[in-house]
């Protein structure tokens, strides 16, 4: 499976911007597709997942309420829409996929960076 991100640039606070990944290979092997973030000086952290077949989804605490994950398995691609955004969403943020059956992340795509102005 390979996955590639977009969408991330340069926005205001309050502002909202989407990111996109796309999928492609072998995708009937996927599970769960989420996306991380790293920001300068910290440690990559988990902000939201989507079960690529049930569309089940969970959130990070910090953007519950504020961003949104959804699927198009006809076009196999992960959407993350975050609104109300703050400078602390300021990240290089990743796109991952599970393998079926399995808890951790093994597909990653480069990173795109989202940085948010005050």
């Amino acid at each position: 499976v390979q996955l590639q991100a977009s969408g991330g640039g340069l926005v205001q606070a309050g502002d909202s911007l989407g990111l996109s990944c796309a999928a492609s290979g072998r995708t009937f092997s996927m599970n769960d597709v989420g996306w991380f973030r790293q920001a300068p000086g910290k440690e990559r952290e988990f902000v939201a997942a989507i079960n690529w077949w049930g569309g089940s989804t969970n959130y990070t605490d910090s953007v519950k309420g504020r961003f949104k994950i959804s699927r198009h398995n006809a076009k196999n691609t992960v959407d993350l829409q975050m609104n109300t955004l703050r400078p602390e969403d300021t990240a290089v943020y990743y796109c991952a996929a599970q393998r079926r059956g399995q808890s951790e992340y093994d597909y990653w795509g480069q990173g795109t960076l989202v940085t948010v102005s005050s």
